[in-house]
């Protein structure tokens, strides 16, 4: 039998084989289509350029094959557009409809565009349309629910191509004709039951094959689920399958009555499993979400899945890892038998296996990048064989394939309401995971989504502490893209919150954060007040490193205002911060910055003698780059004093020791700490 399934539309495409199925039929439709495509426009004809993309509307039920055609005719034309196919789904497998700023955010990853975290739907559309105004593409947009997703993501050049699925009609989107299917011909329909059945048993009894097509309507969805049922019984005849349609009665669609019968062959075991698949985020399964949802073991699992991907109840996809796709034609039948068969507490049960199997992965998927830490070790030493991955580059594989379907499962389990424990540990694992293997910067877009779940689920539960966390993490992510005003906003919420939670830590983080974002707008008088208030819960607290670094940060702001006596004041308090800490390297830098201000102030002698006192310190700290970076503080200093010989002889050192050890960011500017995380969820406990 062959592997070839139903896909998320009830369309027609390959599985695990490597070899493409022929698309059966659609040659009139096909024809129409490419067609269209050459066709004048209303705008040609009226003389204008066209302005936007020309969209091709292809409507049809689920099931009828219209993702099908959609992928045959993009397949058909992409020659034409070098610049390949973009592809996106409009609507979760439930029906609702995909937020447009998700959509435009995940086409400008494909096209690796760089994405503001947080950034708005408007901003997103505009910077996809930008990025496809050069570009001879194709997007398909699949399952559109509304004419206003497809609106918004239309590219503004006649170059590219716009290829849509739907229902019916996208009402507001001009110059567009929709192609409606119905079901296959005659001839297609009873080719695509051969390859499952066998022709045998096709030519013996045509008549009765004519009349299947005719009970599935044609719809290649039904003719799957009708072909999978007779491979899998050879002995049965076509026409017995037909009489047992007929006999379903006319209270349901075609490939409902199919659907029911196929779902009333399998053993019980495997028809519950089907059912719970339905709860599968954003309709992607894999054996450890099958064997959670079910309660099985991992192998149990994927044999099962193949059985169900072998009789068109699933597809499989192609890839480096099992996984399957619950097919969107197919959804609605599964929740509507799993509301009625299936016990609510049953179903709650299952999500909250399925939350804490994909918890459990996330912790081994962060745990193996851990390696020089002996406690990770040991946890990971500690999990069940199949939890734990190969390689960190077998983890990080992992992550990126799943990423959509884990992210779907944090907002599924945020919706819910009733599992918000389970979603909190979830959310901070996910973060977790996402920064060890993809970094900071690379995470970004995603994080902020997160962070956006973890606020409501602190403002439902009237969780200040994680309020105030999931606050200053999004300030932070604000902060980092520009939006200085809605990041203080943020961090003035996240003060309120961490002062309602008695908790000194975000309290001093907001506090700190607070001043850090009047800094960036140029408040240099504010941002000193506020890191003096942030400095004394510090001192407080006696925590000495963190007072030292805001003595730096006090002493910045003051010199940026130009107020240099405060300025040395504060980097001599924080010098001597370090010098007790012990802190050698620190309390070079802070020399380093004492002599800067010094020089500021005209004092270029005093500004000499702290660089050398800073260079000693560097050389104690074995920091390179720092030796190098005061060697070139002292070769300024010499050249204003008037000293050109001894200035360069200190621009040779400071070249001699950095050699090739100058590291760069993306941007060209050297690599600084950021003051902030935008990665911390405290809102789980110390074993996660």
């Amino acid at each position: 039998m062959t592997d070839q399934a139903v896909d998320t539309d009830g369309a027609w495409s390959s599985g695990h084989t490597s070899v493409e199925t022929p698309f059966l039929g659609r040659t009139r439709e096909l024809k129409e289509l490419r067609a269209d495509i050459e066709r004048a426009g209303l705008d040609t004809i009226s003389g204008k350029k066209a302005p936007r993309a020309r969209v091709l509307l292809i409507a049809g039920r689920p099931g009828s094959g219209r993702t099908a055609l959609a992928e045959e005719l993009v397949r058909q034309v992409a020659k034409r557009y070098p610049d390949g196919v973009l592809r996106a789904r409009l609507s979760e497998p439930d029906g609702t409809p995909v937020p447009t700023e998700r959509t435009a955010r995940d086409l400008l990853a494909a096209l690796d565009r760089p994405i503001p975290p947080g950034a708005a739907e408007d901003e997103l559309a505009e910077a996809l349309r930008e990025a496809l105004a050069d570009r001879r593409a194709v997007l398909l947009l699949d399952d559109a629910a509304e004419a206003e997703q497809v609106d918004a993501l239309l590219p503004d050049t006649p170059d590219c191509l716009v290829v849509a699925v739907s229902k019916g009609p996208l009402t507001g989107i001009s110059d567009v004709r929709p192609c409606t299917l119905g079901g296959l011909d005659t001839k297609s329909a009873v080719e695509l039951l051969s390859r499952h059945t066998g022709s045998v048993r096709i030519t013996v009894d045509p008549r009765a094959a004519e009349g299947l097509v005719e009970e599935c309507q044609a719809q290649p969805a039904a003719l799957t689920l009708a072909g999978g049922w007779l491979a899998a019984r050879p002995k049965s005849a076509v026409a017995d399958l037909a009489k047992q349609l007929r006999a379903e009665g006319d209270d349901a669609t075609a490939l409902g009555r199919v659907f029911r019968l196929v779902h009333a062959s399998l053993p019980p075991s495997t028809a519950r499993t089907l059912r719970l698949l339905s709860l599968a985020p954003a309709g992607h399964v894999d054996p450890h979400t099958a064997s959670a949802l079910a309660g099985c073991s991992v192998n149990g699992a994927r044999t099962t899945l193949d059985d169900l991907a072998a009789v068109g109840l699933l597809r499989a996809v192609d890839g480096p890892l099992p996984q399957y796709e619950v097919p969107g034609s197919l959804h609605p039948l599964l929740r509507s038998l799993t509301e009625t068969l299936d016990r609510p507490a049953e179903l709650q049960l299952a999500r909250a296996r399925m939350l804490e199997r994909t918890v459990r992965l996330l912790q081994s998927c962060r745990a193996i990048t851990e390696t020089d830490s002996p406690q990770a070790r040991e946890k990971l030493l500690g999990m069940p064989r199949s939890l734990r991955f190969p390689s960190p580059r077998a983890a990080a594989d992992w992550l990126s394939i799943r990423k959509p379907a884990l992210l779907a499962a944090a907002r599924l389990a945020v919706a819910d309401g009733e599992l918000d424990t389970l979603a909190r540990r979830l959310m901070s694992q996910l973060v977790r995971a996402m920064v060890a293997h993809f970094g900071m910067r690379a995470a970004a877009p995603d994080l902020y989504g997160i962070h956006g779940l973890v606020l409501d689920v602190a403002e439902r539960q009237d969780l200040p502490r994680e309020r105030a966390a999931a606050l200053l993490n999004l300030g932070d992510l604000d902060a980092q893209t520009g939006r200085t005003a809605e990041a203080l906003t943020r961090f003035r919420a996240a003060l309120d919150a961490g002062r309602l939670a008695n908790d000194p830590y975000a309290t001093g983080r907001a506090m700190e954060s607070v001043g850090g974002a009047h800094q960036e707008r140029g408040d240099h008088d504010r941002a000193a007040d506020w890191y003096g208030r942030a400095l004394a819960e510090r001192l407080a607290r006696d925590e000495r490193a963190e007072a030292a670094r805001l003595y730096g940060r006090i002493a910045t702001a003051h010199t940026y205002a130009g107020r240099y006596g405060e300025a040395q004041r504060h980097w001599r308090a924080a010098i001597a911060g370090y010098r007790k800490l012990g802190d050698m390297a620190a309390h070079a830098r802070a020399l380093s910055e004492l002599a800067r201000v010094q020089e500021y102030a005209g004092r270029p002698e005093e500004s000499l003698r702290t660089c050398q006192e800073g260079v000693e310190w560097a050389r104690r700290a074995e920091d390179v780059r720092l030796q190098a970076a005061l060697h070139m503080r002292l070769a300024d200093t010499l050249e204003h004093l008037g000293d050109s010989t001894a200035a360069l002889l200190h621009r040779n050192a400071a070249g001699r020791m950095l050699g090739d050890e100058v590291q760069e960011d993306d941007s060209g500017d050297p690599v600084t700490e950021q003051p902030g995380s935008a990665c911390e969820i405290r809102s789980t406990s110390a074993e996660d």
